[in-house]
């Protein structure tokens, strides 16, 4: 077994690698430098996200059947596209 000396040692380690890592990753020109060029990729813009979603039962199924009709166009348009291209 390892002696006092070892104990201090896994002491220390266990108490600064989280300290130091959230100075590390914490810094907010780490933050703009490696995340915010990847938010732009993964995240849709701000415009395209729902803001207002409808509560009241007729809204909703006013909402379903608009995305209903926008998915059967656009399976309209891709199978028109691929009669077209065969």
């Amino acid at each position: 077994m390892g002696g006092p000396n070892l104990e201090v040692f896994k002491f220390a380690v266990y108490l600064f690698v989280p300290i130091v890592s959230l100075v590390y990753f914490g810094d907010p020109a780490w933050y703009h430098t490696h995340v915010a060029p990847y938010r732009d990729k993964l995240f849709p813009p701000i415009e395209k996200t729902v803001r207002n979603i409808p509560f009241e039962q007729h809204r909703v199924r006013e909402e379903l059947e608009r995305i209903k009709n926008e998915r059967l166009q656009k399976r309209e348009a891709r199978e028109r596209e691929e009669s077209n291209s065969k």
